[in-house]
């Protein structure tokens, strides 16, 4: 049974929730970090942090509200979902997403000016009888025409899940992509990150791409091997799957998160199922990742540790954030963010940063982005109560490299009711975040009224002030 089934509203509660989502995420607080190597300074006397300026919402896709029983691909699905972003230097947004009635990754490019460059959305996977699901994109810093697409595709191979890894490349600006590849190969049910025998999330998969256009990517599979593959030549030829983490006996990865430091280092976090007090784990490659060092804990909690995101700036600060919930794996959550000054051999001592709690609300599923004046971003889904799908996507930001954040916000017009609730049914381990180092934002969510419509939304902003 896939984790979709936990956050299903119960009747007769979803309007009500919708609305205390609303209420409650118009709260704010003021957060300050502390940290073992330096003192957090007092609230309000730091720099002032820069205001983030947002632009109208913008409609990429649109579709049906109708999602009938699962029958594997046979199942009937009318409602387009699963977004993901890019962001290059120059402001141009590249999305990402799964149409389920036709059962592929579509792909669109916005300008500067918020305008669509394509007439018609290109079809990336181009397998219209496997659904395809819960896509990555990456764009190349050193030539932006070069555009990368990581999703999982459902194909049964004969284990006891289905699911692999396929990956599609353009060197023309997202216009064409090549014939998708399959990076996984295997019986596993690879894509899949387990909490448990019953529940998991589609999407534990992720791609990074580094200064030398170099690709690196990692992905869990239901059986619970952590892998990675890396391509030197744009994807046209990849080195061998290397087990990172799991199998063997080990608790499963879970939810991996990839990140590139400045001087080339790979960073790999992940964190694992079957454990209802996991921690999140931190892996580095100083070897263009043909090795990985010894995987370590960033921090041991009694609670429940999960879905990290990882970013580093460009003073070499690691930065992670993360949910955690005190009670195991399907309690209340709030968003956790540590960073590391050495390189992740040692981690400061986490802070909650997603605001006050609340008896409705809990946050869970970050993303997080760093633009070149090593001001962080972070983003998360709202949940307004237990067992009721997410409902708008809350944001909070730092000016001082995560030593303090401002106050939480919902980025406008992410947490209207008339919509229905957040998207991605497969799965909540995604990328919705993306930010250029002169501080312009993208983020896209998906809506979904059930019986009604479906949506896909681009959000873009700007930081000022800096």
């Amino acid at each position: 049974m896939p984790l979709r089934n936990i956050h299903i509203s119960a009747t007769g509660k979803l309007f009500f929730a919708l609305m205390v989502a609303t209420a409650v995420g118009a709260l704010g607080v003021s957060i300050s970090l502390s940290s073992k190597q330096e003192a957090a300074p007092t609230p309000g006397r730091g720099a002032k942090p820069p205001a983030v300026t947002w632009h109208e919402k913008t409609e990429v896709a649109s579709g049906g509200g109708y999602k009938g029983p699962w029958r594997m691909n046979e199942s009937e699905y009318d409602y387009v979902d699963d977004p993901t972003v890019a962001i290059d230097a120059k402001g141009f947004v590249g999305v990402a997403w799964a149409d389920q009635s036709r059962k592929d990754i579509f792909f669109q490019i916005y300008g500067p000016d918020g305008k669509r460059r394509f007439k018609e959305s290109v079809n990336v996977s181009r397998s219209p009888k496997i659904f395809s699901w819960l896509p990555r994109i990456v764009i190349s810093g050193r030539d932006a025409t070069e555009m990368y697409i990581l999703w999982q595709e459902i194909v049964f191979s004969g284990g006891s899940h289905g699911g692999e890894i396929f990956f599609a490349r353009s060197t023309d600006s997202g216009k064409t992509f090549r014939r998708p590849v399959n990076l996984s190969n295997s019986i596993a049910g690879d894509g899949k990150g387990r909490l448990n025998s019953r529940y998991w999330h589609n999407g534990s998969l992720d791609l990074a791409v580094g200064s030398q256009g170099n690709l690196y990517v990692a992905w869990t599979e239901y059986e619970g091997a952590l892998w990675f593959r890396r391509s030197t030549d744009g994807g046209d030829s990849v080195s061998e799957p290397m087990v990172i983490a799991g199998g063997g006996g080990a608790k499963p990865a879970r939810g991996p998160a990839l990140a590139i430091g400045v001087e080339g280092a790979i960073y790999l976090a992940w964190t694992v199922g079957e454990d209802p007090a996991a921690d999140i784990h931190f892996a580095r490659s100083d070897d263009d990742g043909r090795s990985f060092g010894k995987p370590r804990i960033v921090f041991k909690s009694g609670g429940h540790s999960d879905a990290p995101k990882i970013a580093v700036s460009r003073d070499g600060t690691v930065h992670v954030v993360y949910g955690e919930s005190p009670v195991g794996p399907f309690g209340q959550y709030h968003i956790r963010y540590t960073r590391s000054s050495d390189g992740g051999m040692t981690f400061e001592q986490p802070r909650e940063i997603s605001g006050p709690k609340t008896e409705f609300e809990s946050r869970h599923f970050p993303a997080l982005s760093v633009d070149d004046a090593d001001n962080l971003y972070v983003l998360w889904e709202r949940f307004p109560g237990r067992g009721i799908r997410p409902i708008g996507l809350g944001f909070v930001y730092s000016n001082d490299g995560g030593r303090t954040f401002a106050s939480t916000s919902v980025v406008p017009g992410s947490a209207d009711p008339e919509l229905g609730f957040n998207g991605n049914q497969q799965g909540l381990l995604m990328r919705k975040l993306a930010v250029n180092g002169t501080g312009a934002i993208a983020v896209v969510n998906s809506t979904f009224k059930r019986g009604e419509t479906s949506h896909v939304w681009l959000f873009r902003g700007q930081a000022t002030g800096r």
